[in-house]
């Protein structure tokens, strides 16, 4: 019957659109209600087929008897029309569906059964029930979960499937303390900390879906904006938010966030620290007024046959009263340029009236202003005032300061030398920690937009003149005949909607989702915000992001244990004390499960050298393979990386987590099954098996490399190997010799 139901809803949306779409001509207004009904319906046919695997995946009986209220729970609401709109399958969203999640042997919630349901298309192919009280787990011959792990069967079975490349929801196994979180109604900053495993992302992205689900109206317009560490993890969770049903999140990395531009370099370490420290904001505000020259002499220009000075006395007088105004660089410009264009004009009407006697004045007052004007147009003139005061955008700006060593001295004069050297580069492009420069210096200059928005207020009045013209046509096209013998009651199109109403629904910009006009709007404010891995994030980023989060309502997943950028934190309190004070929340994950024990066991001591108070996630389960260490000598390290590579069960899919000066070296092994990487690169991947190669080098190769090897080692679902020629660092002493495992 659901999917009977199912497969209703989902025509009629297609009959619906196809209606929609074969439909042509009309009133501006009639085609305006097309291109809705076509999003309209085409999300819904989306959310449909999005529903179709596994749709249905749980059931909970309230109480004894064959008469007892049963609960159906799955990934969208389907209501049965024909009875009364009875609920046939709650959405696991909804308030009635948390028992689901919650209920255990010693807080029942009124559970008799929890029963979980696996199906494959539309086919069931096993169940699980557990009994959550303790006569009716009895009679049926049962032990109750002594585990506190949910729907345990089920847990284990979906971590041990085969990792496929792209991120699964875990919609059928939320546990309690994670369905907490989702469900969480705290408004300022919510900090979810969380060791690896932990699932820390699933939560942030079904907490997601569930604000979208319950804060629909008002999320709707604003928008929600998740920031991942890399494109890579975009790809990998792609998938998780449309098989929930929700497809207007925008997904962005730090270095996309700013519109318009990509990040496709890299940074050193020593650059990557500069830029994410607070201290650029200074060093970007010196570079700018840097650009607000002084002339260092005198620049004799021709105007009108005369020649008139642009001297220092002029243009001091010019940039004091723009910088005195505290308007960005851009919008201060034009009181520059006047109060230079002044200066000019006075110069030349005192040197006109010198020949005047008798205290006689050759120039009115309107003789200035209409030489002020006249300057104003000269090339010349306006050249050589712009050379003092240009027009900039932050790329330029930005550009021009990594590629100047003067420039960058002048406007960083206390970084060491070696710091100064970090930031030198020619190659154009722009990198992560580029990004939030980028949007500070935007701050910093401002937009003058004034001819754009007198272009687009020229549009819009067309607009409306068009509409009108419309409506008038309708006007005019009823019979007089018809007019006088029509109900005074009844409503004809142009009694409901005026001009402007019309040409508002005609606007190309209104027709776009929300996500896609937030991408292209470094203004715009979202209703939420959600940052994966949120401690690699540098100071300057944060910046960056609270200004697109006025509200300040944000969800924050990360763990300071793993932290590898060299600019990130290692404190929540440092970082958002200075936006939120004591308005945020810090909740924790303890359950790991992605890494088996075995792993875990390793993991401990490297965690213990990073932060030795910070305790280990609690691993769910075993995975019967022993971490191991192989040595080798330089020539035959990646023959054996290859070997290992092949003796990986399938199927699976398997990491080869290098330095990155080793990076190179290794890309050849690349396939559909397996990936090579850094560990930066693999920020929040899973994969069943995983290859470290040259632990120490990892380690040495960053400020924070300890953390990095943390990283690596807890991306494994089954097996952990390590191949080395340098000597491993002493907290990997507890792995086992390859050579006596496989005797």
């Amino acid at each position: 019957m659901l999917y009977d139901q199912l497969d209703a809803l989902r025509k009629y949306a297609q009959n619906r659109l196809s209606t929609v779409l074969l439909e042509t001509g009309g009133t501006p207004q009639a085609r305006s209600e097309r291109e809705s009904f076509t999003h309209l319906y085409t999300d819904d046919i989306a959310k449909y087929d999005a529903a179709e695997n596994g749709l249905c995946f749980g059931r909970i009986d309230l109480g004894p008897g064959d008469d007892a209220p049963v609960r159906y729970v799955g990934r969208v609401g389907i209501l049965d029309e024909a009875n009364d709109y009875e609920t046939l399958l709650l959405d696991w969203r909804a308030p009635m569906a948390r028992p689901f999640y919650l209920a255990t042997p010693a807080a029942p919630e009124n559970v008799l059964r929890r029963r979980h349901i696996r199906s494959r298309s539309r086919r069931v192919t096993s169940l699980a029930d557990e009994y959550l009280d303790l006569a009716a787990a009895r009679e049926a011959g049962l032990e109750s979960d002594a585990t506190g792990v949910a729907g345990e069967s089920a847990l284990l079975s979906a971590l041990d499937a085969a990792r496929t490349g792209q991120m699964n929801d875990i919609v059928e196994t939320i546990q309690s303390e994670q369905d907490a979180i989702i469900r969480s109604e705290h408004r300022s900053v919510l900090v979810v900390q969380g060791g690896p495993g932990t699932g820390k992302t699933a939560v942030a992205l079904h907490r997601a879906a569930y604000l979208l689900y319950t804060y629909r109206q008002q999320l709707a317009k604003s928008g929600v904006l998740i920031i991942g560490p890399n494109a890579t993890f975009l790809d990998y969770i792609g998938q998780v938010l449309p098989s929930l049903g929700e497809t207007g999140v925008l997904l962005s990395t730090i270095g996309n966030l700013y519109p318009g531009v990509r990040a496709t370099l890299d940074e050193s370490p020593t650059a990557a620290q500069v830029k994410g420290s607070t201290a650029m904001v200074q060093i970007l505000t010196k570079a700018v007024r840097d650009r607000q020259e002084v002339p260092s002499a005198p620049q004799t220009l021709r105007f009108d046959t005369y020649d008139i000075v642009l001297d220092r006395k002029i243009v001091t007088r010019a940039r004091g009263r723009a910088r005195s105004s505290r308007r960005p660089h851009n919008l201060a410009r034009p009181l520059f340029v006047a109060s230079a264009i002044d200066g000019l004009a006075q110069q030349l009407a005192a040197r006109l009236g010198e020949n005047v006697v008798d205290g006689g004045s050759l120039l009115s007052r309107d003789d200035i202003a209409d030489m002020r004007d006249e300057m104003k147009e000269d090339a010349d003139v306006m050249s050589a005032i712009d050379a003092l005061w240009p027009d900039l955008t932050p790329q330029q700006v930005l550009r021009d300061l990594l590629s100047s060593p003067e420039r960058i001295l002048s406007a960083a004069p206390d970084l060491t030398a070696a710091e100064r050297e970090s930031l030198l580069r020619t190659e154009r492009g722009f990198s992560s920690a580029d990004a939030p420069l980028l949007d500070e210096l935007a701050e910093l200059l401002g937009i003058d937009d004034a001819a754009e928005r007198e272009q687009a207020n020229r549009q819009w009045r067309n607009q409306i003149a068009d509409a009108q013209g419309a409506l008038d046509i309708l006007t005019g096209s009823a019979p007089q005949d018809l007019e006088d013998e029509l109900d005074p009651e009844i409503l004809m199109a142009y009694d409901l909607i005026d001009a402007s109403q019309l040409a508002s629904r005609q606007d190309a910009g209104a027709r776009l989702t929300t996500a896609e006009r937030a991408a292209s709007d470094r203004t715009w404010t979202y209703g939420h915000v959600i940052v994966d891995e949120a401690q690699e994030l540098s100071d300057m980023a944060w910046r960056m992001v609270m200004r697109r989060i006025p509200n300040r309502w944000m969800t924050l997943v990360g763990d300071v244990a793993q932290t590898g950028d060299p600019a990130g934190t290692t404190s929540w309190a440092e970082v958002l004390e200075p936006y939120v004070a004591q308005r945020w929340k810090r909740t924790e994950l303890t359950v790991n499960y992605r890494t088996p024990s075995e792993i875990m066991t390793i993991a401990r001591d490297v965690l213990a050298a990073i932060d030795p108070v910070q305790s280990v996630p609690r691993s769910v389960r075993d995975s019967g393979n022993e971490p191991w260490a192989q040595y080798v000598t330089d020539d035959t390290l990646v023959p054996t990386v290859s070997d290992r590579l092949a003796e990986h069960p399938r199927p699976g899919i398997s990491v080869v987590l290098v330095p990155h000066a080793m990076l190179e070296q290794f890309v050849h092994l690349r396939s559909n099954v397996v990936t090579v990487s850094t560990v930066k690169d693999a920020k929040g991947l899973e994969f069943d098996s995983v290859l470290i190669v040259e632990p120490s080098d990892i380690v040495t190769e960053s400020p924070r490399g300890m953390g990095d090897l943390y990283v690596a080692l807890t991306r494994a679902t089954q097996r952990l190997g390590v191949v080395h020629a340098r000597e491993l660092p002493a907290e990997l002493s507890g792995l086992a010799a390859f050579d006596v495992l496989v005797q």
